[in-house]
């Protein structure tokens, strides 16, 4: 059998969001690929991130010599090679809010990042978020609704298909359950959805399971 062409590069499940979102949007393109993980912990000096990507992060894909080492991206890459695979809604209007949305993901939305890691493996309320965290949240639970209720009447997903936004809003699923944070409506309901899709089980029960930890990620909650 060959080796695929296609050989993406991960971080820890339990933290690495952007290793997630590009590991679903190639996992949705059903393209084959092998995939190396780095441990973050055993890498704090960034040697091994370095020797694979120009800015020392994860996650990067290669596709033979080509190599994209941006989440954003790799998810418009896949989109190019795998058209049928559905990253981007058919729609004109949906395809430019689906690209609105993990844009405003992809640069914005930093106190969450901050004060919210991800950390698949763990339950803590946070009980102080303070006035930029709790925006950002507004905001997410603001496009989740409307998207879903403008774009969604197709399928479960925010553009009713499961597209490219789902992939770039999955890792926030998992930093509003670990913090406690309540979802109602069209939120919930879509926040569940991802919850429940086979994909990201796979990727909870690899987090679980990996055993490594960041102490200092563990130490915020």
């Amino acid at each position: 059998m060959s080796t695929p062409d296609l050989v993406l590069y991960i971080g820890n499940c339990n933290y690495s969001s952007w290793s997630l979102r590009a590991w679903l949007a190639l996992e949705q393109t059903e393209l084959p690929f092998e995939e190396f993980q780095i441990w973050l912990d055993e890498d704090s000096d960034r040697t091994k991130r370095g020797e694979i990507g120009p800015t020392a992060k994860v996650p990067v894909l290669r596709d033979g010599d080509l190599l994209v080492w941006d989440s954003l991206a790799i998810g418009e890459y896949l989109a190019e090679i795998a058209p049928t695979a559905g990253l981007w809604p058919p729609e004109r209007a949906a395809r430019a809010r689906a690209r609105a949305l993990c844009a405003e993901m992809h640069a914005g939305f930093q106190a969450i990042r901050n004060k919210l890691p991800m950390n698949v493996r763990a339950r803590t309320p946070w009980r102080d978020r303070g006035a930029e965290v709790d925006a950002d949240i507004r905001r997410i639970i603001d496009m989740w609704d409307s998207t879903r209720r403008v774009f969604g009447s197709g399928g479960p997903y925010l553009f009713g298909r499961r597209s490219l936004a789902d992939a770039f809003y999955a890792p926030v699923v998992y930093r509003f359950r670990t913090y406690g944070v309540e979802l109602e409506g069209e939120a919930a309901a879509w926040a569940e959805t991802m919850l429940q899709h086979s994909a990201l089980r796979r990727w909870e029960e690899r987090a679980e399971a990996e055993g490594h930890a960041q102490p200092a990620y563990d130490r915020e909650l």
